[in-house]
């Protein structure tokens, strides 16, 4: 059962395409905290060349062989085989583009999450009025949750749990620190 505390219920304060947005300020300066986080990538691109490079190779070498035994009605469901795992390769790709900036200073807290599409999404909250949260001992299921005034906002929900754990202990660290 998912509580209600699971989804977001903090509306952004600021939408648009993430280059005509004005940009968020340089990373370090006066932030007590900044974290970029990304979601994690299992095969660089060397790796998907030599993925595709294999699964061509075995398609191929199926293909002329049906076609020499005289199946050739094989041969455009190796070529199809061949351009589904390239669209599935591709949409992961597409899908790490995702990325979120969270970012403390003195007298703001910062998120800013730039989806796949290019959309950008950011919200500007005090962090005297902002908690962090997640559930202990971290498991698979457990999320990152930021409230303020009644409202939430979940961070980081592409990341692993033990990264999800330490990335909240860090900000709720900092969090502390700012608020003295």
């Amino acid at each position: 059962m998912t509580s209600a505390a699971a989804f977001e219920t903090m509306a952004p304060d600021e939408t648009g395409r993430a280059a005509e947005l004005a940009p968020v300020a340089a990373p370090g300066g006066d932030a007590a905290f900044d974290a970029l986080l990304y979601p994690n990538r299992s095969l660089p691109n060397a790796g998907f060349m030599a993925v595709m490079a294999i699964v061509i190779a075995v398609n191929a070498t199926l293909g002329v062989a049906f076609s020499a035994i005289g199946a050739w009605p094989v041969l455009p469901f190796c070529g199809l085989d061949v351009f589904l795992v390239w669209l599935a390769f591709r949409l992961s790709y597409r899908q790490g583009r995702l990325h979120e900036r969270v970012r403390l200073t003195a007298d703001e807290f910062l998120v800013s999450r730039v989806l796949p599409s290019g959309h950008e999404l950011r919200w500007r909250l005090s962090p005297f009025w902002t908690r962090v949260h997640i559930d202990r001992p971290v498991r698979h299921e457990s999320l990152v949750r930021v409230t303020s005034k009644g409202r939430t906002l979940i961070l980081g929900s592409f990341l692993s749990p033990k990264e999800r754990g330490e990335f909240a202990e860090a900000l709720e660290r900092a969090l502390a620190m700012q608020r003295g």
